[in-house]
């Protein structure tokens, strides 16, 4: 005779004393007895929910145009309604074992019957209820045949067998239903975290009267805890000795400290950013590197930088920490840039100033405080005498086209229309002695 799989010797272990508590219900009246008050009880469950169904319904689901938390708690209890048939055929079963098991001392059957509805109820609410896509794949290979397990009556066995099967990884050891759990939960844990994160950062980012900094700084701290949390939690489901974890937070120091010194002074550099505050989203800044742009986003390791034409610039924490930052503020802030020009020897240069001047303050971006537009003598060229106009805005003017492009054209205007030359370079060339021509042979 061959021999069969350990597995399906197991299985065949399992499923013996099922297939003989069947063979002895189909032949005993008493657990007839008992598949009838299932079906009562179903009949019962059903009658129940279709009168319940409609007055829970008018009762949960919100008006019209509503938001808010209880609103989307109510949306969320509508979704609950389909349980309401296997869970009410549960309750009414669950009477029916107690009254059984009083007058009969038996109620193995209803008890089946019981845990079959336990199933159905599971079942809907992987398929009905949830709707995330990472707590349906749970579900459906989770919960769903752990109910069925539970359904069939072998669900302790199978676990305590797990629990039995130990794991020694050095000197930590658990079990394969430990690690199986751990799995399950951590799973849980984590998207929950991530769920609770979203949430959080969401309502942080939301109170306008903190500064952008201190509700990155917030967001960050939560998300530290939250998952922190979510670890130490997860290892004591685990069984696992924390003084193990801090010989591996140890040993993960000295790492930091020989091979992740870089990203560790970045994630610090980003605290005191942080902290600070004097760099935050939405500042334009110009670093020694020559990076400059808007800051879009500041994460534990680096800031995002967007340059005027749209481009993304990654630039380490450490270096705002390090090296010299010039912060041009946000965008709501007044700044002075300047438009440089030129005119020909033969111009009244005392007239230049007030018409630069005027023209440039006609233009509806340029502000007058603090100071209104300042039209300067810079020095005398070799082919002209150079001006420069200084004005204020109340922005950047990122890419030297925003506002010095409209100055420019003001200053042009300005002058031809007041008959000012704009010179361009000449050169004289003396040419002292002629080539005599060839002799020709």
């Amino acid at each position: 005779m061959d021999t069969q799989p350990e597995f399906i010797l197991m299985l065949n272990e399992w499923l013996a004393p099922a297939v003989e508590t069947a063979k002895l219900w189909l032949l005993s009246p008493a657990a007839w007895s008992q598949f009838a008050l299932l079906i009562v009880a179903f009949m019962a469950a059903r009658l129940l929910s279709l009168r319940a169904r409609p007055v829970l319904e008018r009762f949960i689901t919100p008006p019209e145009g509503k938001t808010g938390a209880l609103v989307t708690a109510r949306h969320f209890a509508s979704r609950l309604l389909p349980l309401l048939l296997p869970l009410f055929a549960w309750g009414l079963t669950a009477m029916g074992e107690e009254i059984t098991r009083s007058l009969f001392g038996s109620g193995a059957v209803i008890a089946f019957g019981k845990r079959v509805f336990l199933f159905i109820a599971a079942r809907i609410f992987v398929r009905e209820v949830l709707r995330d896509g990472f707590l349906r794949l749970l579900g459906r290979y989770v919960l769903i045949p752990v109910a069925a397990l539970y359904a069939l009556g072998i669900l302790d066995e199978i676990s305590l067998r797990l629990e039995e099967t130990i794991i020694a990884l050095g000197n930590i050891r658990f079990s394969v239903m430990a690690l199986i759990r751990g799995v399950i939960v951590g799973s849980l844990l984590f998207w929950l975290g991530s769920w609770s994160n979203r949430q959080s950062a969401d309502y942080i980012k939301k109170q306008e009267e903190l500064r952008p900094a201190t509700r990155e700084l917030a967001v960050k701290a939560t998300e530290v805890m939250i998952f922190g949390a979510a670890f130490l939690l997860l290892m004591s489901i685990m069984g696992i000795d924390l003084t193990a974890v801090a010989v591996l937070g140890g040993a993960l120091g000295v790492g930091i400290g020989l091979g992740l010194q870089q990203i560790a002074a970045n994630f610090v550099s980003g605290i005191i950013l942080l902290l600070e505050g004097q760099t935050t989203v939405g500042d334009y800044v110009e670093l020694d590197g020559g990076e400059k742009g808007t800051i879009v986003k500041m994460t534990a390791r680096a800031c995002i930088l967007e340059t005027f034409d749209g481009k993304w610039i990654v630039v380490p924490n450490d270096h705002f920490v390090t090296s010299r930052v010039v912060n041009y503020s946000d965008q709501g802030s007044a700044n002075r840039y300047e438009a440089e020009f030129s005119v020909s020897y033969d111009t009244d240069i005392n007239k230049v100033p007030e018409i630069i001047e005027a023209a440039v303050a006609a233009l509806p971006f340029v502000l007058t405080e603090p100071d209104g537009p300042d039209c300067e003598l810079r020095g005398f060229g070799e082919s002209s005498v150079d001006f420069a106009v200084e004005y204020w805005v109340n922005g950047i003017d990122d890419g030297k086209n925003r506002f010095g492009s409209p100055v420019l054209f003001a200053i042009w205007n300005a002058l031809k229309d007041n008959g000012i030359e704009m010179p361009f370079p000449q050169r004289v060339v003396h040419i002292r002695n002629a080539t005599p021509e060839a002799n020709v042979a």
